[in-house]
C-alpha cells in the first residue's frame, strides 16, 4: 500500500501512510491534529477516530458556549 488522502465529510484531513504493518495518520486540518502520528489497523479504523474526535470537539464547543 501507498500513501492514501484520507477525506471526512467530503474534505481532504489528512492521509495515512504504511509504517510498522500499520497505517499512520498524517493530519493536515487542524480538527484532527489530535490524531496525527497515531497508528491505526485499517482505513475504516482511522474514520471512526475521526469521527469522534470531532464529535468530542464538537460537545466541548458546545459547552463553552452554552457557560
Amino acid at each position: 500500500m501507498i500513501k492514501q488522502e484520507i477525506e471526512y465529510r467530503g474534505v481532504p484531513v489528512g492521509i495515512v501512510v504504511p509504517d510498522s504493518g500499520r497505517l499512520k495518520f498524517l493530519a493536515v486540518k487542524f480538527h484532527v491534529h489530535a490524531l496525527d502520528g497515531q497508528h491505526f489497523s485499517s482505513v475504516a479504523d482511522v474514520l471512526i477516530a475521526i469521527d469522534q474526535s470531532v464529535a468530542r470537539a464538537n460537545v466541548r464547543q458546545s459547552s463553552v458556549q452554552a457557560s
